[in-house]
Formats: C-alpha cells, sequence, structure tokens
C-alpha cells in the first residue's frame, strides 16, 4: 500500500471512536499488547496483523500520541543514528543521508488516546513528499536542521568535558539518546573513539507538528 491510499482511507476515519472501528475482542488485543499504534494502523487499514513494522511501498509511517485537538504529546522518533555518525561529523550531504531516506515521504499519523481505549481515535492524518513544491519550505528547515545538528555534535565532541555527543537541536529535527541498559556506546571511525556512552538517535520536535498542521490547513 501506499502513502497516498493510507493517507485516504485513514482520514475516512478520523474523529470516530475505536469502539466504532474495532470488536471488543479487537480492543481487548490492543491493550494486551500495550496499544501499539503499528497494530492499530494495521486493522484500520483492513491489513492483516503482522510481527513487522507496518511498512509501505513509498514511505515512512510516523505516528504520535496526541490530545483531542491533535497537540503532540511526545516527539517523534525518526531514526537512530550510531551507523551514521561519522556520515554527520563529515557532513555527508543532506539528500545523500540515511535521515532525508527516512523523511522524503512521511505520512504524519495522530492519535488521540484520551480516555479508555474503546474512546481513542484517529486524528486527520497529513501526507508530506519533499518532491512536492508546497513542501519545499519543510525540505530547506529540514535541510539546515540537520547541518546545524551536524556541526553541534562536532563541537561537543571537540570541547564537552566528557568528549561525547549531547542533545543538538534545530527548528524541528532534534538527536538525543534513545538506549537502555545494557547501553550501545556509538564509535566513531573519524575520532577513532566512543563519542557517546550510549545511543543516540534523530525525532521530530513537537514544533514539527504544529508547522505540518499549519501547512495542511493552508492547503
Amino acid at each position: 500500500m501506499k502513502l497516498a491510499e493510507a493517507n485516504q482511507r485513514l482520514n475516512q476515519l478520523s474523529g470516530k471512536p475505536f469502539g466504532e472501528l474495532f470488536s471488543c475482542e479487537q480492543i481487548e488485543n490492543i491493550i494486551i499488547n500495550k496499544g501499539k499504534t503499528g497494530q492499530l494502523l494495521e486493522l484500520a487499514l483492513g491489513m492483516k496483523l503482522s510481527n513487522t513494522n507496518l511498512d509501505f511501498e513509498d514511505g515512512e509511517l510516523k505516528t504520535n500520541k496526541c490530545d483531542r485537538t491533535g497537540k503532540p504529546l511526545e516527539t517523534v522518533f525518526i531514526t537512530q543514528i550510531a551507523s551514521v555518525i561519522d556520515d554527520m561529523l563529515t557532513e555527508k550531504p543532506f539528500e545523500e543521508t540515511h535521515l532525508y531516506e527516512k523523511i522524503d515521504n512521511i505520512l504524519y499519523v495522530p492519535v488521540c488516546k484520551v480516555g479508555f481505549p474503546a474512546q481513542w481515535m484517529f486524528l486527520p492524518s497529513i501526507h508530506i513528499d519533499l518532491t512536492k513544491p508546497q513542501f519545499a519550505s519543510l525540505r530547506e528547515i529540514w535541510r539546515d536542521d540537520y547541518y546545524s545538528i551536524c556541526k553541534q555534535l562536532e563541537k561537543h565532541i571537540e570541547t564537552s568535558k566528557d568528549g561525547f555527543i549531547h542533545t543538538s537541536n534545530g527548528t524541528h529535527i532534534q538527536v538525543r539518546s534513545k538506549d537502555s541498559k545494557p547501553y550501545h556506546p556509538i564509535f566513531s571511525s573519524v575520532y577513532n573513539r566512543e563519542v557517546s556512552n550510549k545511543n543516540h538517535a534523530f525525532y521530530f520536535q513537537k514544533q514539527f507538528v504544529y508547522d505540518i498542521q499549519k501547512m495542511a490547513k493552508e492547503v
């Protein structure tokens, strides 16, 4: 399934309580599985439940917990950075990066999880394709964020007391720690040493959500 089709289907269901969309048994399974959004989406799109991540033919799914108004309650995970740390420290061109592959065509799906699971609902999803002219401004923001973060990480390694990378922010994109014990240090071939004692990841900050919601209203 392609993102445009998924976007159309989900927007037809937006605002409807899960109690109207799913059976009691399905909702119970969702509760047992800690409300995994991938399973909710598979059910809503008429797809067979699987143990793998929900993938689309032409892009990435980005879900987020929100309130009834669509206000984001969390940041949005993009991808981990351990395998691309040296690409970042050498400032590999943005359009050639793993990050760009993850965000050049995305479907943002806000999920309101207020109240009991039967009261939860999807809110209008937003399809962002960076190849389209209307998203040129986002492409510029994300490119600037990427290069700014690369420079921030390099500065942390060069000047911080521990010699490690630390949280780095752009306008929409952020790099911060994402790991659990036992931690996974990040090794850099550029510096020939560990540059972090735990893994880190790219995230979209909440400002990303506010800005794309504004753009969607203006279309």
